[in-house]
């Protein structure tokens, strides 16, 4: 069906029907606090790269953090999303007391910083961290070792472990179209979500970035990023997926079709300023002139022309009896 463009109608038609019984129309929105583009990582699709030297580097400081986190709140949303590079700088000591006072805001904290040890996630869950987004990338071990130098794809599994163990609402993800992907190395994906069972899965299309070694690749297919979307879907009927900015960056209205075809999630933006063009995960990023007032109304036309709403609940999977299915992951 991956391979299959005669399939996609019928399996966004499928996946729709599925998302409307488990998750209802309500789309969430969780807030993306872009706060810092430093990264010790050097993936070799990832424009955060510690190699690149064309990024303008840049650290939020906790005060700009916890302001930007009140707007979220002004904007009506009930999560948000810290993500940024693996920064040395933001060590639990530092994030726990950010934590601590955004959830005293009323938000639920979504984590997506990157590899730490056990004991990093525990005391972050503990600080009010409620769920953590490591994508895979890939399933596929050779690949992975050859565009993430120095990482270890055993090690970015047992981290997804660990955050299962420590009762996180645990997202992964995959990129669609890296050089040297096999249809069958995505299908083994899909099938990862599943045995993980994943609370969230971000699926994105590769975008090249010129000042990283793949800058002179195509670009992912977003058909093949519906299918997979629509995929997902059908075998993680409760699971939490966004249609991504990275949809909408390599074709308008992608992220339109993709809630169309099983997605009820969107993560608008709301870092501000010069920040927002200066996370360059990849070039024409969508909506990094808007602010983020303007997303917020964006959105809400979208959605109120689609028939769809934004949720007013903070969004958790609703689960049914999935845990079984993680037995053979943990082990």
């Amino acid at each position: 069906m991956l391979s299959s463009p005669e399939a996609e109608e019928d399996l966004a038609a499928a996946a729709n029907r599925v998302r409307a019984a488990h998750v209802g129309d309500g789309v969430h929105l969780r807030g993306l606090i872009e706060f810092s583009n430093i990264c010790r990582q050097n993936c070799f699709y990832c424009g955060l790269r510690r190699d690149n030297a064309r990024v303008e580097r840049y650290r939020l400081t906790p005060e700009e953090i916890l302001r930007l986190a009140e707007k979220a709140r002004g904007y009506g949303y009930r999560t948000v999303v810290l993500q940024g590079g693996e920064d040395p700088f933001f060590t639990v000591d530092v994030l726990a007391p950010i934590l601590r006072e955004i959830r005293a805001l009323g938000l639920v904290v979504t984590l997506s910083i990157g590899e730490r040890d056990e004991a990093e996630y525990l005391a972050l869950r503990e600080a009010g961290a409620s769920r953590f987004l490591l994508r895979i990338e890939t399933t596929d071990q050779e690949l992975y070792r050859r565009l993430d130098p120095g990482m270890s794809w055993e090690a970015r599994r047992n981290c997804l472990a660990s955050l299962r163990r420590l009762g996180y609402e645990v997202g992964t993800g995959s990129l669609v179209g890296l050089p040297g992907q096999t249809m069958e190395s995505l299908a083994r994906d899909i099938l990862f979500f599943q045995a993980l069972d994943a609370d969230m899965v971000g699926i994105g299309p590769f975008v090249p970035n010129g000042d990283t070694p793949l800058g002179g690749a195509a670009p992912g297919d977003i058909h093949l990023v519906r299918r997979m979307v629509s995929l997902i879907r059908l075998l993680l009927p409760e699971a939490n997926i966004p249609a991504t900015t990275a949809m909408e960056t390599v074709e308008r209205g992608a992220r339109k079709l993709m809630l169309a075809s099983g997605a009820n999630v969107v993560m608008p933006n709301v870092t501000e300023g010069d920040y927002r063009r200066r996370y360059a995960l990849y070039p024409g990023k969508s909506c990094v002139a808007d602010t983020p007032e303007g997303c917020r109304s964006c959105l809400g036309e979208m959605l109120e022309g689609m028939g769809r709403f934004v949720a007013r609940d903070a969004g958790f999977r609703r689960r049914g009896d999935g845990v079984e299915a993680a037995a053979p992951f943990l082990r």
